[in-house]
Formats: structure tokens, sequence, C-alpha cells
């Protein structure tokens, strides 16, 4: 067993990782609300310590030695399990609480609307839901879980493909009076309505459609998908989307889908997490919940991975 008189200064070890962290003394102050000089002192007197640089410094910068991030790592991973055992400590007899992070158009778009089930099972159980495009820093932010829609490289976290996705063309049904493009050919008439990004073309679609045609110009585009899909069910034009951000609209008979082809996205929805949270009661619960939740979900007549 580790002598534990030997271990160093806790908040040396805090800072420490902070700072490799962020790559910086200065932010890593502004986490802690301590000062710069403070984060200085302390990894100074770690290095010490132990005997080695942890980082090399020119100036006012700083760069973090190889046996550094190695050490960082494995504080990182150290400090995570304190404070999953604390938070495990404090919720015995009290309400537990999960904290989970989804891009702002899953979130909205099918994660919220199914969550009262989860809540109805388990009401002892407080949910917070983040919507965020951006992988945030889970042990930083107090996140529990990330779903991800991506390609499952999640460095230093847990990753579990959850469900892929497809895309295909939606249209109101009141789009151009009712006239709505009966052949994927017909589409070089349309208003085609898109996302900024390469993630989001319609390349694809068209190559598995058989049209040869260059990516759409002009028009709306946006940054976000929801408002593509408004702007779909207002009849401002014809949207590519995926099933799973578009399965309501469709399903109240706000939008249409045209055609019968889908193309499977290269990326798909993944649950993600620290290692260490995974035992804990509410996010085993959660992913047992959402795996069921899928289930059903891709059960339906409408799955166009069928």
């Amino acid at each position: 067993m580790a002598d534990f008189r030997k271990l160093p200064n806790l908040a040396a070890l805090r800072a420490f990782e902070a700072a490799a962290r962020h790559d910086s003394f200065s932010r890593a102050a502004e986490e802690i609300h301590v000062t710069p000089g403070a984060i200085s002192h302390q990894i100074r007197a770690l290095e010490e310590e132990l005997g080695l640089p942890l980082f090399t410094r020119n100036g006012k910068r700083i760069a973090i030695t190889e046996a550094g991030q190695r050490f960082a790592a494995s504080i990182r991973h150290a400090l995570t399990e304190i404070a999953t055992a604390a938070e495990m400590l404090q919720q015995q007899g009290h309400q537990q609480r999960l904290v989970v992070s989804s891009p702002p158009s899953f979130a909205s778009r099918w994660l919220a609307p199914r969550l009262w089930k989860f809540i109805d099972r388990y009401p002892d159980i407080e949910v917070i839901l983040q919507s965020s495009s951006h992988l945030n820093d889970l042990a930083r932010d107090g996140i529990d879980v990330g779903v991800r829609f991506g390609l499952g490289n999640y460095p230093g976290l847990k990753s579990e493909l959850m469900m892929e996705d497809f895309y295909y063309p939606v249209a109101s049904p009141n789009y151009r009076q009712g006239r709505l493009p009966s052949s994927p050919q017909q589409l070089r008439d349309c208003v085609l309505l898109r996302m900024d990004g390469l993630q989001e073309s319609w390349l694809p679609w068209f190559k598995l459609a058989g049209l040869d045609l260059p990516d759409p110009a002009g028009g709306l585009v946006t940054q976000d998908s929801s408002l593509t899909l408004r702007a779909a069910v207002d009849g401002a034009g014809v949207a590519l989307t995926r099933h799973a951000i578009a399965s309501q609209e469709i399903a109240a008979g706000e939008l249409v889908r045209l055609f019968d082809i889908a193309w499977k996205s290269e990326r798909a929805y993944y649950f993600v997490c620290h290692a260490e949270t995974l035992g804990k009661p509410q996010v085993v619960h959660f992913r047992a919940w959402l795996q069921e939740e899928i289930a059903l979900f891709k059960a339906s007549a409408r799955w166009p991975g069928r």
C-alpha cells in the first residue's frame, strides 16, 4: 500500500492538473479562483518535491513536458475518482442528480420530448439537460454523460455507439402550393435549404440518388438544423435532414419525406462519459433507458434502416 504521508499537496496537484489541461497558468487561475502567481508558486513547489520539471518556461510561455503529460493524466483520473466518490456519498438518501450534454438539435427534437418517461420512472433523479454543439470537458463542467453525433473518437472518454442516422429530403406539404417534386430530378427546380459546413452537404445524397448536381449555392444557409427544419415547415424550400431530427414533424404531418432514398451518415450518436462515472446509479439507469428508447424508435415503421 502506498505511503499517503508522501503524497504531494492536494492543492498543488489540482493547480497542476488545471494548468496542464488549459496549457496556461492564467486560465488555471481563473478556474480555481486564485492568482496566476499562486498557480506558478504551487507548481514550482511540486516540481521541487518531485525532483523534475513538469513545464518548460520561456518568458511567459509554458509547455508541458512528456513527464508532465503522463503525470497530469494520472492526476486527472485520480481527482475524477475522488469527486465521483464524494458525490455518491453526498447523494445517499438525497435526490440524485444527472447532468446530460447533447447537441441542441438532438436535445430539443429527440431527447427532451422523451425525457419525461425517464423522470417518471426515476422520480428521485433530477435531470439537467444541457445543449451544446461542442463536446465539453465533462469532468470540469460537472457533466455526467454526453450524447454526441460523430465518429466515436473521443479521447479520454468511454464511447458507445447508440444509434446511426439517415439523411433524406423533406418539405412542407404546402410547399409550392402542394406541387411537391415527384422525382429526385425535379429537385433541380426547387429551393434547397442547407446547413453551413461539409458535414451537412447534399452531395452524398445526390450521388446516392444518381444526380450529377453541385452542392446548392445561394438561398438560405443556417448553422442550426432546427432552423433549417423550421424554414422547411414554413414552406421556404426542401431541406436535407436527419431522420432523428425530423421525425416529430413528419409524424405530425408538418413535413413530408420526399422519395424512398436515404443516405446513411458516416457519423452516429454515441453515449460518452468518463470510465469513473459508468457505475453511478443514475448513469446506469439513464444508459439502459436510452437504449430502450432507441430500440423503440428504430422499431418504428418509418425507420429508414429497414
